[in-house]
């Protein structure tokens, strides 16, 4: 959301999901070498977010150095973990803003998101996305 929208001020870490798991603790001690140098605090690379991604898709390249490809979900699975988080005013902006970004209607849209749903979140992320969609685009 901060490095490809600018959507808001970053938070104190970076949130990832290593899709190399033999390389998993190769990346995290990396990142802690880099805490180290740079004063960071050690958990500022965080992989939590693996547990708010169902499947993998391929969006778009932010970052790419020798041994290394960062990219970004697609806006529709950024914006599924956002509704099926839905636990702040920043999950809130952030998947208002991400919807501003997808073209489509309702369904088409809504198409796009329920593949990458957590399960036993489907539900709470349809009356999110549905509160969103109305304040955007209203009733569906």
């Amino acid at each position: 959301m901060v490095l490809v929208f600018d959507a808001r001020q970053s938070t104190r870490d970076v949130d990832v999901v290593i899709l190399a798991p033999p390389e998993a603790a190769k990346v995290r001690s990396l990142a802690e070498t880099v805490a180290r140098e740079r004063n960071w605090p050690p958990d500022w690379l965080n992989d939590a977010a693996k547990g708010f991604v169902v499947g993998t898709s391929q969006g778009v390249i932010v970052f790419t150095a020798s041994g290394i490809e960062v990219r970004r979900p697609s806006i529709e699975q950024l914006l599924a973990m956002k509704l099926c988080a839905w636990r702040d005013d920043v999950d809130i902006a952030d998947a208002r803003r991400l919807l501003q970004e997808l073209r489509g209607d309702y369904n088409e849209v809504w198409q796009g998101v329920t593949p990458h749903l957590q399960p036993n979140h489907e539900l709470k992320a349809k009356y999110a996305f549905d509160d969103l969609w109305d304040e955007t685009h209203g009733s569906a």
